[in-house]
């Protein structure tokens, strides 16, 4: 069968026609002959997102970003459409997290991927979103309140200088020229001190060193003390010697008590009621002697006979001797 100019003719705009469509929608992303599912999610900033940007899964790439648009709303929200390839089914909660993908490779969408029990995800589906902070922002987030701490710190610095201004006036830097220049002559002194010390240190070193070589014989002497007394039966001295305070201690009890003749002398009272009397009556004696002397004492050259004495009339009776 012959065909006509007509039809060879609108076979060909027919063709011409569905070429131009194909590469149109390819050029846009789309592939008329795939079956990639196209799903989207919106966003407050899309900033470093551009069209053809990876969408990924655990690392891998399972499509890319067909377009950026406005909601349409109002909002100022946009609309991120993304063509994915068939071969991972996944949840309709999963989310889309817009993260960066490199210091300069810009950003790109990982699809965090949920498995339950609700329907898989189907073109037009719209994907919960979530924005993972890059980089930038956590630097920007870590410099924010550096920045702030600075700024605080450098009033604070810029308060003490004024200060410091205000108290270094010139009598005070006069004063801290004079103390610097009295620690420079201090300074002097002290060396001049230690150069006299270091001269009698090396006028007595032989004296110095017999000190110490006496230090040292002392010491061995000591050790060798320390030694004996270690060797010494301290236990058994120290034993007798507490059994000796405990008995003086049981001693010292029993005259506190009034018990034994130590006990009895310090307790009881007719000891000095007695010698209270027999005071009293050795001072009458001598009292007495010394007014009548011959009632005690008879002395005679002749032999003459003593006369006894007589304590109511006062006569005196002739004895023999």
């Amino acid at each position: 069968m012959k065909l006509s100019k007509e039809i060879k003719t609108a076979i060909l705009v027919i063709s011409g026609i569905l070429l131009f469509i194909f590469i149109f929608n390819y050029l846009k992303g789309e592939n008329i002959f795939d079956s990639s599912k196209k799903i989207s999610a919106i966003y407050e900033n899309v900033e470093g997102l551009a069209p053809s940007a990876p969408v990924t899964v655990n690392g891998h790439t399972i499509g890319k970003v067909q377009s950026i648009e406005f909601k349409g709303d109002g909002s100022g929200l946009l609309r991120v459409n993304m063509l994915i390839s068939d071969d991972f089914p996944f949840s309709v909660n999963s989310e889309a997290q817009l993260y960066e993908a490199g210091l300069i490779g810009g950003k790109a969408i990982a699809i965090i991927p949920a498995f339950d029990s609700s329907s898989l995800v189907r073109s037009g589906d719209v994907l919960k979103s979530k924005i993972k902070p890059g980089l930038t922002d956590l630097v920007n987030q870590r410099l924010t309140p550096l920045q702030e701490k600075i700024e605080k710190m450098m009033v604070s610095a810029d308060q003490l200088l004024v200060n410091l201004n205000e108290v270094f006036d010139n009598q005070s830097k006069e004063n801290i020229k004079s103390s610097i220049s009295e620690l420079s002559t201090t300074i002097k002194s002290f060396k001049t001190t230690s150069e006299s010390i270091n001269g009698l240190v090396e006028d007595n070193k032989f004296a110095i060193d017999e000190t110490i070589l006496n230090f040292s014989k002392i010491s061995k002497d000591l050790s060798s003390v320390s030694e004996s007394l270690s060797k010494s039966d301290l236990d058994s001295i120290m034993l007798d010697l507490k059994s000796t305070i405990y008995d003086f201690d049981l001693l010292l009890k029993d005259i506190e008590n009034g018990n034994g003749s130590i006990g009895k002398l310090m307790k009881d009272d007719q000891l000095y009621v007695n010698l209270q009397g027999a005071t009293k009556q050795l001072e009458e004696l001598l009292k007495d002697m010394k007014l009548n002397p011959k009632r005690y004492v008879h002395f005679s050259l002749f032999g003459k006979k003593a006369q006894q004495y007589k304590m109511d009339s006062g006569d005196v009776k002739t004895t023999e001797d």
